[in-house]
This record gives structure tokens, sequence and C-alpha cells, in this order.
């Protein structure tokens, strides 16, 4: 019998690697009749996120892709586009407070989504006059402007 156990094995080894082979040649001759694979998955716009540190830039992007702005601090407002038709607005701003922030603190997020339509200039702007509970803020840190460049 334990001849037999070997044999059995063996034989059942030889069937699973001869239908591993059909498969593997019916798979090349697939792969290799198959259309190459075109460069529109490749291109796909990107999505692409600022915060305060992109102030005062240009951001190029291509049409296609989502612009997010997140900005620090609760006490900013909404971000808006100058040219909605080039820079569309995705949606509702989302605030996201920071756990440890006690209420009125300003700590958080706002961040405010667009989608790039069509080739042109916009510019995303936001404004703040609270840096803080009770802090006014300086001249510099009050506005928020990126310009955007969407490409065709």
């Amino acid at each position: 019998m334990n001849l037999r156990r070997p044999a059995a094995l063996a034989l059942t080894c030889a069937a699973a690697l001869l239908a591993l082979t059909g498969c593997g040649s019916k798979g090349a001759a697939t792969a290799a009749s198959a259309p190459a694979p075109t460069t529109t998955a490749l291109s796909t716009p990107a999505a692409v996120t600022a915060d305060e540190h992109a102030n005062h830039t240009t951001l190029k992007v291509a049409a296609g892709a989502t612009v997010s702005i997140q900005l620090h601090g609760t006490y900013w407002s909404a971000v808006s586009s100058s040219a909605g038709d080039v820079l569309a607005s995705v949606g509702a701003p989302t605030t996201a407070p920071s756990p440890s922030c006690r209420p009125g603190g300003g700590c958080g997020t706002v961040t405010t989504s667009f989608t790039a339509r069509t080739a042109g200039t916009a510019h995303l702007t936001a404004s703040r006059t609270a840096c803080g509970e009770a802090l006014n803020c300086s001249p510099d840190q009050r506005s928020y402007d990126v310009t955007v460049e969407v490409t065709g």
C-alpha cells in the first residue's frame, strides 16, 4: 500500500504539472495577442493638496485633477475660486477639529476641494481675522492666495 500512495501522488503531481503548463502556454499566447496598453491610464490627472506653505505660489495641474486646500486653523473662511469654469468647487468645505483642542480654540483644519475643469488660470483664496482665541492675525497672516494654472 505504501507503494501505491507515492505512485498516486506522482500521477496527481504530473497531471497538475501538465494542467499548469497548458494554462501557462494559453496565458502566454493570450498575452502576446493582447493589444498593447494605452497611456490613458498613466496620464490620469493627480490629486494635489496644498496648505499654508503654498500661500502666494503657483500650482500647475492637468485638467481633471483634484486640487484640495487644507488650511490649519478653523478660523479660515472656505476657500473660493476666482474662476469656477477653470476650478470648480467639489462639495462643501470640511472642518476637522484637532482631538486635543478645547472648544473655540480654532485647532484643526478646513479643507476645500476643487476639480480642474478646463485650461486656464484661477486664484484660490481664503481669509481670516482671528489666529487663535482672542488673537487677531497680523496683516500677513490674514489672507491666502494660490494661483492654479490648469493645462489642457
